[in-house]
């Protein structure tokens, strides 16, 4: 699987809007979650797998090497890190957590009644 550039045929998208890039790239397995456990702060390699819940080396790897090659990670010396447009990209996803907070609890009071 190639990374999901802009401009690229993507999945969904054979002119690679880079919209469908982004919803690409997000689609993939662990990727969503790799920019979310990295909002709180830089990590190794290792501390980042413990955040994703023991991911497999090999897909952390991979993901981690798309995420750098689109320039939403950065390694320094603490570790992974967001990138400045990673930080941008995670202020726009984090209403999305805040919403499914709610969303559960009004499922779990309507599941009682």
């Amino acid at each position: 699987m190639t990374v999901p550039l802009p401009g690229s045929q993507v999945r969904g998208s054979q002119t690679g809007k880079p919209i469908m890039a982004l919803l690409d790239l997000l689609g993939r397995t662990w990727a969503l979650g790799i920019i979310w456990n990295l909002h709180s702060g830089p990590a190794t390699f290792r501390e980042l797998q413990q955040r994703c819940e023991k991911i497999s080396p090999t897909l952390l790897n991979t993901r981690l090497k798309e995420l750098k090659t689109l320039a939403l990670i950065e390694t320094k010396h603490a570790g992974y890190q967001l990138s400045p447009q990673g930080i941008d990209l995670f202020e726009i996803i984090s209403p999305l957590g805040r919403w499914s907070s709610q969303w559960a609890q009004a499922l779990k009071e309507e599941s009682k009644s």
